[in-house]
């Protein structure tokens, strides 16, 4: 049974950094592109980023380029997601989704699994 289970979040101020793992169990992790999504309150899902199944490779959307980094440990079958300069619209529960054997994609339903989430706070 797939399990992703995300942790990191907080309250943070404006301008601050946090950053966020997830945690891969029952899957051959390394086969899966991974992704970072978020929901803000009342708004729909937005894509944040994805890495590569090797790590070699990454994509941002415009609104976090710059600012947030994906990384990968498949030793630790972990994927992250450093956030720094954060701003106020970056409040969201932010989910990572797993893809087996895809490229790199913006497409949630590419992503076939899916963890809880963690709330992310970014205080003025």
């Amino acid at each position: 049974q797939v399990q992703l289970v995300e942790s990191g979040g907080g309250l943070v101020q404006a301008g601050g950094s946090l950053r966020l793992s997830c945690a891969a169990s029952g899957l051959i992790f390394e086969n899966y592109t991974m992704a970072w999504f978020r929901q803000a309150p009342g708004k729909d899902g937005e894509f944040v980023g994805s890495i590569t199944r090797s790590g070699g490779g990454t994509s941002y959307a415009d609104s976090v380029k710059g600012r947030f980094t994906i990384a990968r440990d498949n030793a630790k079958n972990t994927v992250y997601l450093q956030m720094n300069s954060l701003k106020v619209g970056d409040t969201a529960v932010y989910y990572c989704a797993a893809g087996l054997a895809i490229g790199i994609s913006s497409n949630r339903f590419d992503y076939t699994n899916w963890g809880q989430g963690t709330l992310v706070t970014v205080s003025p």
